[in-house]
């Protein structure tokens, strides 16, 4: 019996079409390396292979936004580049360039992210900005499972054109989303934003709010939770606390 969870077209799927830079990909922790299989492509998941996995399931690098045309790109890693939109963010302030540098290491820890707590499920204990800086940044996760049988072509495309819509209009410096836990369905993405009012102001753009229209009917299970992500003057790492009111950024 073949377990079946749908999921959206990864950047690989834009990589056979040519529109992405080719052999992205993002090993989680521990996970051995194989010769005998392209670890770029999706894996396919059957009872089989979920029984006797043989190899290492990889996962895509995050996509960053694009940044602004006057704003220097920093050098990439060869080993696990990040993705990027093909829009551009209009500005970007020093505090979030500086996470959006190193956002480009930003991966999950192991497999079970989407019932892992978030400040648990991603390497934020890595990521390491400019001692000097101090800043918040508002982050969305969104949870979810989709409802058997549900048809996710239309979906799929409505929700990247409102990420491409997000970036544009300004604020979101990062989207990563997974593929669906096989026993459960249940899956995982996230946005981290400049500001919380860059977030609001997404909500009611018109491909965000078709998107949103869409999910309702495609979604058994669609959670959100929100976070400030936090980096204080003197410390160089972050930190992942709930959001409990009011702005986050500028």
């Amino acid at each position: 019996m073949t377990l079946t969870f749908a999921h959206p077209p990864h950047p690989s799927e834009l990589q056979r079409n040519g529109n992405a830079p080719k052999k992205l990909s993002l090993s989680l922790a521990g996970s051995p390396s194989s010769p005998a299989r392209d670890p770029h492509d999706i894996p396919t998941f059957d009872s089989s292979s979920l029984a006797e996995r043989m190899v290492p399931i990889l996962y895509l690098p995050p996509l960053l936004s694009s940044l602004p045309a006057n704003v220097q790109r920093p050098p990439i890693s060869h080993e696990h580049p990040p993705l990027v939109t093909e829009t551009r963010l209009p500005d970007i302030d020093p505090a979030s360039l500086s996470l959006h540098k190193s956002l480009h290491h930003f991966r999950p820890l192991d497999t079970r992210y989407a019932a892992t707590p978030y400040a648990e499920a991603f390497n934020w204990h890595e990521l390491s900005l400019p001692e000097e800086e101090e800043r918040e940044w508002y982050c969305v996760v969104f949870r979810s499972r989709r409802k058997a049988g549900s048809d996710g072509g239309s979906l799929y495309e409505a929700d990247k054109k409102a990420h491409e819509e997000a970036v544009g209009n300004g604020g979101l410096i990062l989207y990563w989303y997974g593929i669906p836990d096989q026993h459960t369905g249940m899956n995982l993405a996230t946005c981290v934003w400049q500001s919380r009012k860059h977030a609001i102001a997404a909500n009611s753009r018109p491909h965000h709010v078709r998107a949103m229209m869409l999910a309702k009917e495609s979604y058994e299970v669609y959670d959100l939770e929100r976070y400030v992500l936090r980096k204080v003057a003197g410390e160089t790492g972050v930190t992942v606390q709930p959001y409990v009111g009011g702005d986050v950024g500028w």
